[in-house]
């Protein structure tokens, strides 16, 4: 069965990608940083723009 690749990261795929505490996930999340999306009480932020962010921090080798 092949599962679908979502195109939104949840906060804890965030944590997880960048290594942080589930606090400093949500204060970065809530930094306006890039953009989120509201369903319900979740809290999804687009794949494409959170990975522009991502590139855009780090300093170029």
């Amino acid at each position: 069965m092949v599962k679908n690749q979502s195109s939104v990261y949840t906060v804890k795929d965030i944590q997880n990608i960048l290594g942080i505490s589930r606090n400093s996930a949500y204060t970065l999340v809530n930094s306006k940083a890039f953009p989120i999306v509201h369903i319900g009480t979740a809290i999804r932020i687009p794949q494409a723009k959170f990975d522009e962010w991502l590139n855009s921090e780090r300093p170029s080798a």
